[in-house]
Parts: structure tokens; sequence; C-alpha cells
């Protein structure tokens, strides 16, 4: 895997917005997001709640492919992936929209925060604030905010953007630099990516080695290499809010099951 990934999808996702802008215009994006946030205020910051509930909360994800793995799900039932994990007790939904290395799609999106009442995750590369308003357009909860690609003054304002929409930024560090910025920023939501996006490695560890750093009335997610009942444990010991399960779920014949073990609910 090349060492430059994270660039070349951060270029993408660039180049993706100005493809989507001649489609439909920022400012009617915009006005179509602005009213969305004014009919449904009784859903401004969702995603936040749902993570900050009692005990362990589990993120599950939709994802067809990625770029370390290839393709995960040749078969991409999406709408019953959604349903199966909201039957399993999730507490909220993960779901790719970048389509160039992770076959994502928008309708993806939509579809699944049209049809299941948990909370969902726009789970992309954000690198401009028309895609925040494509996020809470499509019925997004959440957005995802990643440091390494953005400068300290785009992190508090998509911040200030996203949450004046009424969607809850997962602001997204990997090393104790990047924790600092987030924090900077105004982050309530930090999520510690234990996969290294500029060259894919992983180690399960990051997370728990960077919670102390995190003040505790900010809620804290541990994303990436989760796979086993004793990975969550270790994260409930160093009193992670939630975990993002991606892969592992995906793999999964039934989800219900593999969820159950991993919260602890079955041997």
């Amino acid at each position: 895997m090349s060492a430059d990934i994270l660039k070349r999808l951060a270029d993408a996702a660039r180049a993706r917005t100005v493809a989507d802008q001649k489609q439909c215009r920022p400012e009617t994006l915009r006005r179509i997001a602005e009213n969305r946030a004014a009919r449904e205020p009784e859903k401004a910051g969702a995603f936040e709640a749902a993570i900050r509930t009692p005990g362990m909360a589990f993120i599950c994800e939709v994802k067809k492919a990625s770029p370390s793995r290839g393709l995960i799900a040749p078969e991409f039932p999406y709408l019953d992936i959604a349903r199966e994990y909201e039957a399993a007790g999730a507490s909220a939904i993960s779901c790719l929209t970048e389509p160039d290395y992770f076959m994502g799609q928008d309708a993806y999106l939509k579809a699944i925060a049209d049809t299941v009442a948990l909370p969902v995750l726009r789970k992309d590369f954000t690198v401009d604030p028309y895609m925040i308003y494509q996020a809470k357009a499509l019925g997004a909860a959440a957005v995802l905010l990643i440091a390494a690609i953005l400068d300290d003054g785009q992190l508090a304002e998509f911040r200030a953007l996203a949450e004046s929409l009424g969607l809850s930024a997962l602001m997204e560090a990997h090393t104790p630099d990047e924790v600092d910025r987030v924090l900077k920023a105004g982050a309530t939501l930090v999520g510690v990516n234990n996969r290294n996006l500029k060259n894919f490695s992983v180690d399960i560890h990051t997370s728990g080695s960077l919670r102390a750093r995190v003040p505790e009335h900010v809620a804290f997610v541990a994303e990436s290499g989760i796979t086993t009942r004793e990975d969550v444990a270790a994260l409930e010991a160093d009193n992670v809010d939630a975990v993002l399960i991606g892969e592992t779920l995906m793999h999964s014949r039934d989800k219900k099951a593999m969820l159950s073990k991993l919260a602890g609910r079955t041997q």
C-alpha cells in the first residue's frame, strides 16, 4: 500500500466535490441542508447522544471495500446489513460513501438513513464545506473530520458548520499532536484511529494509549482493528465510550451473534 494513500483519498474527494457542484450548486445544496435542519430540530446531536449512553456503544459499519483489504462484500445488500445491525443492538451506523477506494455511494447513506432509526455517520474524507451540506441533505447524523487532511482553521470551521446543521462531528486523530489539535478546535467527540491512514498499518493499542490525553467530558471512540471480545474489554478498561467496527462485522455471516460476542453478551 502506497504511503501517500491518504493524500490520494483527499485529492479524490476534492475532485469529486468539484464535479458534484456542477450537478447541484453550493447555494442550492446549502438551502436544502438548512431547510432539513430546520424541519428536524429533534435530530440535532443524535449521533453523539447515542455514543454517550451508559456502557460501551457500538458503531457498526456498512462497507463494501477498502484500500487495505480490497473487495470485502461482493454481494452488498446494504439495507439488509443496516437492518441487521439495528436488530442486533447497534448504537449507530457508519456508512462509507467514498467511491474510488471504498466503493461507497451517497445513495447507500440516503437509503440507510431513510430506513433505520439509528443515527448514521457519513464515513468519507471531508475536505470541503460542500460535503457537510451534502451529509445533512442525505440524512446523515454525523460527519467525519480527519485531522491529518485538515488544517486547524478547517477543523474548527467544519466542526462549527456541522453542529449548526444538527450534525455531530466525529473528529479523528491518530497521534498525540492530532488529538491536541482536534481538542483545540472544540471537539466534543474524538475518534482515535488505530489504523495509520498514511500506510494502513494497524496498532490496536493506539486508541488506548491516547485515551488519557482526552478529557473525561469529551466522548471517545476507538476505530479500526477491533476484532475480538478481548479487544473490546481492553478498551472498556481504558474508559473508551464507543468502538467503530467494520470488517469484523462485514465478514461475519451472523452479524447479530458477532455483535453479541464482541459486547460480551455471549461467549
